[in-house]
């Protein structure tokens, strides 16, 4: 990391009502220029699916933008259809068309990544393939100039994970030399429980090192996700009162408020539990709560995760039953149109006992986060898309407002507002201005649009980047991917041998069932409201 920083100054408002402000440096001895990544080639198995193309093409267009790729730089695409290299090109044209974000494309860099686009017809299961695509990334190398550094991206089903990287080790594709690195990018699912993820690792790490493997969770490419270190750990006022002296407990919601849509048969073999738990959710509570690194070194980062979710106390069968609840949407309104409910959804079963929601309450057994409670919430077809992370601080004593109007002290709360418009808040109370003492809670808002822009990211430009560099901070190691597991297996044991009696249990609109208010209205707690 550069140890250049920027300091916002001079905000103020124009005639137009809107925010102005001045970047000033505040360490270091100037800005450095973002590092160009290496020269290499991007291989994407799976390049026909959603993921390429309404994520990662795109992304690689932005990145291109930014000038942030090499010229020696080439990407294969493979999948099964028999396309000529030019009907790849123009798919991926119109991909990039469709959903590089608002406004026009830039053609320039539009084209500057087409023409590096090379297709590769091939089944990623079949093993006598892979010694002809070896073939063409040597001649891809001589006629890009591109010294053998190859990115193996495997957008495919979790099945073909270990398959493609056994026939990529078998033909000496994962061999790494001095100077030419080989890297794989694997997405979630990473497993479906803690038996089959370590079944995964296992795998992997018999053909490669794990420093090779990049476990990619888009979640953590969100700039906010990414500030919560630079916020805790750069800023002085802060650590101090982050532990349980201070802090009366956490929240951390993602909230969606689509439904499975054309994912239906896949969702209905995993539900929300397994799909958002192990990996989004058990990051962002470790990354909330860990420890201060030794350094912002990848693993240095990623040992203090590990710690963290290590510290969650097993729960017993009883306790699961009392801190895990799960929920099913039925029909609704979400935006002013009637949405089916779960049962009734493509490919879905018409009696599923899958959840589509779950909230639980969590707590660390270490010294810090001692006697705090961390409530956890996901679902779909939810009131509204929102994705944040809330830390509630004790409330101060009420004695000094005895003999004034004031009846209670709303409790001061930091919220860091991952999705969809990414920010932080601080609530705290002011003097209502009057000659009696009354106290109204304010925020103090800061946006990302209102200083940086609001340059439409997918989350994969900076991971795809981070990859390329060799920098995996961002990414999932194999103990942290197996500690979110275990947590979840307990659960999932108990709802195994429990069926749910009550599905559907929430309306589709709604915030979830009732269960999930009453977690924290036992505790005399409540869910901050998103509005």
């Amino acid at each position: 990391m550069s140890n250049t920083s920027v300091e916002l100054t001079d905000v103020k408002h124009n005639g137009a009502g809107n925010k102005s402000s001045r970047l000033v440096e505040t360490g270091g001895p100037s800005r450095l220029p973002a590092r160009v990544a290496d020269p290499c080639i991007m291989v994407i198995f799976g390049v026909s699916g959603d993921l390429a193309t309404r994520k990662l093409l795109p992304a690689i267009y932005s990145l291109a933008k930014a000038r942030l790729l090499p010229d020696r730089f080439a990407v294969v695409g493979i999948a099964r259809d028999r396309l000529s290299r030019e009907d790849f090109q123009e798919r991926m044209r119109a991909s990039i068309q469709a959903y590089a974000g608002p406004g026009d494309v830039d053609s320039l860099w539009s084209d500057w990544v087409i023409s590096r686009l090379h297709y590769f017809a091939a089944d990623a299961g079949q093993e006598e393939r892979y010694n002809d695509l070896g073939e063409l990334l040597h001649s891809l190398d001589q006629a890009w100039n591109t010294p053998g550094k190859y990115l193996f991206y495997l957008a495919t089903a979790p099945s073909l994970f270990s398959i493609i990287v056994n026939h990529l080790g078998g033909c000496g594709l994962t061999r790494q030399e001095p100077g030419k690195w080989r890297r794989v990018v694997i997405e979630k699912p990473f497993g479906h429980d803690l038996e089959s993820a370590k079944n995964l690792n296992r795998q992997l790490l018999e053909v490669l090192r794990e420093e090779q493997i990049y476990r990619i969770d888009h979640y953590l490419g969100k700039e906010t996700v990414q500030n919560i270190l630079v916020f805790r750990f750069a800023n002085g006022i802060f650590e101090p009162v982050w532990n349980r002296r201070y802090v009366d407990h956490v929240q951390i919601t993602v909230a969606e408020t689509l439904g499975v849509e054309h994912r239906g048969a896949y969702y209905d073999q995993t539900g929300a539990l397994r799909d958002m738990v192990p990996s989004h959710m058990m990051q962002l509570l470790s990354l909330t709560a860990m420890e201060p690194p030794a350094s912002f070194h990848a693993d240095a980062i990623r040992d203090e995760q590990a710690k963290v979710l290590h510290t969650v106390p097993m729960l017993m069968p009883e306790e699961v039953l009392i801190c895990a609840v799960r929920g099913q949407y039925g029909e609704g309104v979400i935006d002013g149109q009637r949405v089916p409910a779960y049962r009734a959804e493509p490919l879905v079963a018409p009696d599923s006992n899958t959840e589509t929601f779950v909230a639980l309450k969590l707590s660390l057994d270490n010294w810090r986060w001692a006697g705090v409670p961390f409530y956890l919430r996901t679902g779909k077809r939810l009131a509204k898309r929102a994705s944040e992370i809330v830390v509630q601080f004790r409330q101060a004593p009420f004695s000094l407002f005895q003999e004034t109007p004031v009846e209670q002290l709303a409790p001061n709360l930091l919220v860091m507002h991952i999705q969809p418009d990414e920010g932080i808040s601080l609530r705290f109370g002011v003097k209502i201005p009057g000659a009696m003492v009354r106290i109204g809670a304010v925020n103090m808002d800061f946006r990302y649009a209102d200083y940086f822009g609001s340059e439409l990211s997918t989350g994969y430009e900076r991971l795809l980047y981070d990859c390329m560099l060799g920098d995996a901070t961002l990414f999932l190691r194999a103990d942290v991917i197996e500690a979110g597991w275990t947590i979840t297996d307990w659960i999932l044991d108990v709802w195994k041998a429990l069926p749910p009696r009550s599905f559907p249990n929430y309306r589709a609109g709604s915030w979830g069932p009732q269960e999930a208010f009453d977690l924290l209205q036992k505790d005399g707690r409540n869910w901050r409201n998103i509005d």
